[in-house]
């Protein structure tokens, strides 16, 4: 984690944002010839997946694992943690909607006694047996490996919860910054982690019997349901981190066109990033208490843990590479040599983790295996979609030669209409001049695209063009981590010079697709029919633009896929 992501991978940021969308939305402009190109989308989708995979079992794995200390302190409490782990899981998730910005004051303190704590035992008990820290020279798990070959591997998929946390320090470096998280984790984290680690090893060496749960072992027995608070709220604020991720992710993922629209709430007026999506959360809630309830132990969940880690960090090093090679030109050797020992080290761990496949690690795969196939569909879905609409739309110049010779009646206000094409003809135009035989006195073809960037300079959001005879075509640029607003694009139109009316006189005139499977677009009948059903899922343009609901005509349009 030092060495791959403090030293190397935060070197990554998309403009301050890391992650694997960052990172995937690096790669155009240095390997846009590269035949590698759909494998790397694919391998970025596929790292999502796994993302979303962590935001079910991190909380599920954290809060079980922090409650079952209980255990240690007694046996009468076995049959409490489970209905006490669900308990905790539904009032986490029930307090997203109400944003996260008033009690996010107290995590920092809370995390800073946290690892001042664990740090405190660990160092107090590494004295029990100072011969634990031999673990320091790396020629003992050398020599470990060489007397137990492959067997030896297996252990590394026992401890590999040590290094999860490494992919979500790249996720968060938006909300952050890159410095900021090198200072906390050199400074406090990874000393503190380290002395623990140490300490249970100790304990473990001094007294074997604590094997089964040796971080509760090492705490003194006075200050075992203490610990068991604060490791508590300290899962609850990680697992909270991962939530929050996850709406991150969501919105990146609608922005660039993997996702159908979803309703984000902006829970703070203060902080761009505090969001709320009802949908997703609504999901992760049931995915963890059934996780919970399926596996009962959180030594069970690991499992399913290690596998989604390892693989996002590996495929995390694949885009790197590529990354640093061709979009920031470095030398080969120079990229190679960090790219492999990186690899050496996901792989072993990712290798070790699938041995569990059968005993849990089966569930990241399945989650990953929907989130890809979604994902891909939904895009796949929307360009045959788009397709099929520039074939049977009218070059604007053509339209705008009818307007000018049939002269129709004007009536007063402002139309605006959506368009996925910055070129063409909106198919509702057309249906509505069709049908109604009039056009608005000013008439504004608005089409919404997504930068490969986190935020747009607002002073390179909008640009305007009058097309002539009332018409004019306004495109607004958004970043894949902003949200777009349609009656703030059209206040700031108005204010840059573009002629139209206020909102009490703008009608929006937007499309109701109706999908029909039957078509030759060479998707698979069944990624058809599951694009269909998200189609119909998914939240109309009102509420995703924030377009109010009474100054909107919908206009139906066929289309076959």
């Amino acid at each position: 984690v030092t060495i791959k992501y403090v030293l190397f991978i935060l070197r990554a940021d998309n403009k301050g944002e890391g992650g694997i969308f960052a990172l995937l939305e690096l790669l155009p402009k240095g390997v846009s010839q590269a035949r590698a190109t759909p494998l790397l989308t694919f391998l970025g989708l596929c790292g999502a997946a796994l993302l979303y995979g962590d935001g079910v079992i991190t909380p599920a794995i954290s809060v079980l694992s922090a409650v079952e200390g209980l255990n240690t302190a007694t046996d009468a409490a076995a049959p409490f943690v489970l209905p006490i782990t669900c308990g905790v899981l539904l009032a986490l998730f029930a307090v997203q909607r109400h944003g996260t910005a008033g009690i996010g004051r107290v995590f920092g303190p809370v995390m800073l006694v946290w690892f001042t704590v664990i740090g405190t035992i660990g160092l107090m008990h590494i004295f029990e047996d100072l011969s634990v820290l031999e673990a320091v020279s790396p020629l003992p798990a050398i020599r470990f490996f060489m007397e137990n070959h492959l067997h030896g591997i297996v252990v590394l998929g026992a401890v590999v919860l040590c290094i999860t946390g490494g992919e979500a320090l790249y996720a968060d470096m938006g909300h952050f910054g890159a410095g900021p998280i090198r200072i906390s984790w050199l400074a406090l984290v990874f000393p503190a982690l380290i002395l623990n680690y140490f300490g249970q090893g100790a304990g473990l060496l001094a007294r074997p019997e604590i094997a089964a749960n040796p971080f509760y072992g090492i705490v003194p027995r006075a200050a075992l349901y203490p610990m068991v608070a604060l490791a508590t709220v300290a899962t609850v604020i990680a697992s909270q981190a991962m939530i929050s991720g996850v709406f991150s992710l969501t919105r990146q993922a609608i922005q660039l066109g993997v996702c159908p629209r979803l309703r984000i709430i902006h829970t703070s007026r203060e902080f761009e990033g505090q969001l709320y999506i009802p949908e997703v959360n609504f999901a992760l809630m049931w995915a963890c208490i059934g996780l919970v309830l399926i596996f009962k132990e959180s030594s069970r969940l690991a499992a399913a843990y290690g596998i989604a880690v390892t693989a996002t960090m590996g495929i995390t090093s694949v885009l790197y590479f590529f990354v640093a090679r061709y979009t920031w030109k470095k030398s080969l050797w120079r990229v190679i040599a960090p790219v492999a020992v990186f690899l050496v080290f996901d792989l072993s761990y990712f290798s070790a983790n699938l041995l569990k496949i059968l005993d849990g690690g089966w569930f990241t795969v399945l989650i990953a295996a929907v989130v890809v196939a979604s994902m891909a569909t939904w895009r796949d879905g929307r360009k045959a979609l788009h397709s099929r609409f520039l074939a049977v739309s009218l070059p604007l110049s053509d339209f705008l030669a009818e307007v000018a010779a049939k002269k129709p009646y004007r009536v007063p206000g402002t139309a605006v209409f959506m368009s996925v094409s910055p070129t063409g003809t909106p198919l509702t135009i057309l249906h509505s001049f069709k049908h109604t035989k009039v056009l608005h006195e000013h008439v504004v073809i608005l089409t919404v695209t997504s930068a490969d960037t986190p935020y747009v300079d607002p002073r390179e959001r909008l640009t305007i063009s009058d097309l002539g005879q009332g018409f004019y075509r306004l495109l607004a640029r958004y970043g894949f981590m902003e949200t777009p607003n349609v009656p703030r694009i059209m206040a700031r139109a108005r204010d840059a010079g573009l002629p139209a009316d206020g909102p009490a006189d703008t009608t929006f005139f937007l499309g109701r697709e109706t999908l029909l499977t039957t078509g030759r677009s060479g998707l698979a009948s069944w990624r058809k029919k599951l694009f269909a059903l998200m189609s119909q899922n998914a939240r109309p343009a009102t509420t995703y633009f924030g377009i109010p609901p009474g100054r909107v005509v919908e206009l139906g349009v066929q289309v076959e896929l």
